[in-house]
């Protein structure tokens, strides 16, 4: 569950990512009553280090773009802007030569975009409760944490350790948290 979250949340050049919803009519919608929405991972990255047709190019790389479900867990990008929407037909349709169906992922614009619920943020490092806790967010600043989105990535299994180590030091994070991770990380992520 949410693992798209963790899935770019170590890629080269993100700096954020949040789970939510978006795509919908509902005002404020939650997991428990979602309306039309669809469930949706926001990112944040830097220009200078990565690219939106990078980012893209990961995720048509990472799923099953060819299988068609309800809204909820529907797959889509939601753009911001025609510069976005040409560069994710582009993608799509570069896809679509490598995979024998017929692609199903929407390609709608970016409407209001609601956060999901806090326990679905950072999903994978939550599940490492002894570290998650040692990190000391105030409320919710995990859900900004450029930290929390690269420690998600990592121990979701989407990292490499060569990669936390040559970022270790804007991690911030004492010698027991690093060691933590680096094993978890060079075992695999959650064991």
């Amino acid at each position: 569950f949410w693992f798209p979250e963790a899935q770019f949340g170590c890629a080269p050049g993100v700096v954020r990512t949040k789970v939510g919803y978006t795509g919908g009519s509902k005002k404020f919608p939650t997991y428990y009553s979602l309306g039309d929405h669809t469930e949706t991972v926001q990112i944040e990255f830097d220009r200078t280090k990565t690219s939106y047709e990078k980012l893209l190019r990961k995720f048509w790389a990472n799923h099953d773009s060819t299988t068609c479900h309800k809204n909820q867990y529907m797959s889509a990008i939601f753009y911001h802007g025609e510069k976005q929407k040409e560069v994710a037909e582009s993608t799509r349709d570069e896809h679509q030569k490598t995979v024998k169906r017929q692609i199903q992922t929407k390609i709608k614009p970016a409407e209001t975009f609601y956060d999901a619920e806090d326990y679905h943020q950072k999903y994978m490092l939550r599940q490492h409760r002894s570290l998650f806790q040692s990190l000391i967010f105030k409320p919710n600043e995990e859900v900004s944490s450029y930290t929390a989105a690269r420690l998600n990535g990592y121990l979701g299994g989407f990292g490499k350790l060569k990669d936390f180590e040559a970022e270790l030091e804007s991690l911030g994070l004492s010698d027991e948290q690093e060691q933590y991770v680096r094993a978890k990380v060079k075992g695999g992520g959650l064991n």
